[in-house]
Order: C-alpha cells, then structure tokens, then sequence
C-alpha cells in the first residue's frame, strides 16, 4: 500500500465528512421557520434523521416528535421525541410502524399547527406504509434494486405503493402547516424525489410509472398494478420547502481539504451516474493519464450515485464495485482512487466504500484475490477486506450522495 497516498485519502475522508454534518444547515433553514400559534410537531425521516433533529431542537422548542432512521443510525435520546429505527435499503415492519407513529401524531393537528418535517435520503425504506402486501413491497425494491434502476425511477414506482409518499403526508398533515427541510442524496436535487417526496408534490405520472416496469420487465401482480394507476397529488397548499444540503457542497469541501494536503484540485463532475464499474474504470484510467506527468500532485474530485446490476452472488456496495473496477489500471501507478457513501454505509455492509492504488493488484494476488472474477460476482467487499482496504466510518449524520477522489503524486 502506497502509505503516503493512503494516509492523504484518510485524513480527506475524515475531514470531509466532518464538514458536511447538517447541524448549521438545519440551523440555517429554521431562520424562516414560522412561530405557529398553535402546537409544533417534529417529524425526522431518513439515514440523517437523528442528526438533523439534534440541530433542529437546539434551535426550537418542540411540543412532541418522532425520528425514524436507519438501525445504528441513532445517537440517544432526544427531547420530546421518539426514536425508531427500521430497515434499509430494503424496507421491514420496524419501517411501516414508525409511519403509523408519525401519522398518528400528525393525525388531529389543526390550521394553527405546524410540522417540522425533516427529510433525507433514506427515508424511501425507513418511512413507509404501503397500499400492497409488505412481502410484495419488499420484493419489488429487490427488483429495483437489482435491476440498475436509477434512484427516480425507484422512487417513481414507490411513490404509487404508499400512503405517505409521493405528496401524501402533506396531505394527512393538512390543514395544519409543514415546514420541510431537505438533504438531498438524489442528483439535481429533484425535491419530489429525495425520500420519494412524502411532503413535495409529484412530478412523474402513472404514465411514467408503468413504462419503468416495463422496461426492466419487473414482476408484479394485479393488486400492484392497480396501485399503480392511482395519481398522485400534483398540488399542495400546505408545504414550505427548503434544500439544506447536496453533492455540490460534498465535492467544495473535499477540495478544500486536498488543498490543505498540497495537491492542485479539479471538480470534473458532480453527478456521476451509469454503473460503478464502468465509472472506476474510467476515472483509473483519467489518474493514469495524469500521472505520466512529471512532478504531478493532483486530486480529480467527482460525486454522484451510480448503480450496481447484481450479477452475482457475492456481498459489496457501489463504491467498493467502483474501486474494485479500478485496481487493474492503477496497478504500478503512483496514483489511487477511493470512493464512499456520505452516509457511512455503502450496500448492504458495514463499509462506508473502499480504497486502492498502485499497490493493490499484488496485494491481492498474494491473497489469491482476482478482481475481475470478484467484481464478476459483485463481490468487492470481501477483496478489499482481505487486504484491509476497506474504509469504515460508521453511521455519519448525514446523506448527500457518494464522493470518489484520484489522488495522483509523482512529485
């Protein structure tokens, strides 16, 4: 392992992180929070639920609440509220409990009341309650999930299978006010889509819903497509609306903190898409390019959210794929490339992502590691575990897409 490299994409991870906590944007957006006359509900949905109540009830003063994250997303008690944690990123019963808790604190509020709604990304699977069979649900967000859908596409499916997404919490709000607060994890910040919109009005129709099916030739049944036929609300009277966070802010601080290391910085892009594998190869091959030049410190800087197509059978995340895909044209290279989730976690594992460089092609040679036949079997997180590459974080407070960095150093 290149340690200088390694210690660099450490202290990056670190420091990044750190700086993109939501506390002082939640503070931020309550500047326009409106005293109610009446009562103040708190409702916190999604993988950085916990945090952002924190920051909010520092700020306010709530008459009661209800936070719903992920399972070990959660830091303690908080004031006046209840805590759930429920399954991601597939949904479980924890999931449509904490819904049924939300909707009934929500369910006598009046005109002079108001919601303190605050949502991130997450929230599709951790706040839920569906019009169809639970068993049924579940299956088709493995559909999805599998699949190579993007995360609207997902999210326009979900919306027409639940009675709070899609703009109809708001609605079992009203007539009292919501004041929403947003983190995005979706690329381009389409506000409907970030936690399948449960508070935003809905800009997919039925229409669109059913061509997605269609396309990746999903199995439903006659229930499910009845579901999905019924609109959803295009208009709500009751919602203020304020983004607090997203991937542009993600990729300034990462380059703020290379800088601090001595390397020059290009943002190439901010909304990277398509899947891992083809992304890791190509950003490996872009640092491989860069380091032919001599006396060459720089970081190419990229975020976004791609998507694994499950092939095979072995246990791994998108930004592990995405490393994984890479260590093959960075081997003898002065150069490396780490990818992870904002949010701690990446897939089903405990990792936040993954890191290699010019070094870990022979590292896992001699553990008789072949990446192309792992990557093959989507298997990448037990490559980079073998050769303690992993990068594990824990459950960070927030959730804004996933941050990849080249680093290259041939001074």
């Amino acid at each position: 392992m290149n340690e200088t490299l390694y210690q660099d994409a450490r202290q990056i991870v670190s420091y990044t992180l750190k700086a993109i906590l939501p506390d002082q944007s939640v503070r931020d957006a309550l500047r326009d929070f409106p005293v109610p006359a009446g009562r103040t509900v708190l409702v916190a949905a999604g993988k950085a639920a916990w945090q952002m109540a924190n920051a909010a009830l520092s700020e306010i003063a709530v008459d009661s609440g209800i936070v719903i994250t992920k399972y070990g997303h959660s830091k303690g008690p908080l004031p006046h509220c209840e805590i759930h944690e429920a399954g991601h990123p597939v949904l479980d019963e924890n999931s449509l409990k904490a819904a049924a808790a939300a909707l009934s604190l929500v369910g006598d509020l009046n005109k002079n009341d108001t919601v303190l709604f605050l949502l991130s990304g997450g929230a599709s699977a951790l706040f839920e309650l569906p019009l169809i069979p639970l068993e049924t649900l579940q299956d088709i967000n493995r559909q999805l999930l599998e699949c190579g859908a993007s995360i609207t596409e997902i999210n326009t499916i979900r919306k027409r299978l639940s009675a709070v997404k899609g703009g109809r919490f708001a609605l079992k709000c009203a007539p009292a006010k919501v004041f929403s607060i947003l983190l995005s994890d979706i690329l381009g910040d389409p506000l409907d889509m970030i936690g399948s919109g449960p508070a935003y009005p809905d800009s997919a129709t039925c229409g669109e819903a059913l061509e997605i099916v269609e396309r990746y030739g999903l199995k439903i049944d006659d229930k499910t497509l009845e579901s999905l036929k019924q609109e959803t609300p295009k208009k709500l009277e009751n919602v203020t609306t304020v983004l607090a966070g997203n991937i542009s802010i993600l990729c300034q601080k990462a380059e703020e903190i290379c800088r601090k290391l001595g390397y020059e910085t290009r943002i190439l892009d901010t909304a990277v898409q398509g899947e891992a594998k083809t992304a890791g190869k190509e950003l490996a091959e872009k640092a491989v390019a860069e380091a032919r030049n001599k006396y060459t410190k720089l970081a190419l800087i990229e975020g976004g959210e791609t998507v694994v197509v499950v092939r095979g059978h072995g246990l791994g995340g998108r930004n592990q794929e995405l490393v994984l895909a890479a260590v093959e044209t960075l081997a003898g290279q002065p150069a490396a490339v780490f990818s992870l989730g904002s949010d701690g976690t990446d897939g089903p594992t405990d990792a936040a992502g993954a890191y290699a460089d010019g070094d870990t092609l022979s590292a896992m040679k001699e553990k008789g590691i072949d990446p192309a036949q792992y990557l093959a079997d989507n298997d990448s997180y037990h490559a980079f575990e073998a050769i303690g590459q992993l990068l594990i974080t824990g459950p960070t407070g927030t959730n804004i897409n996933d941050l990849t960095v080249a680093l290259i150093d041939n001074t």
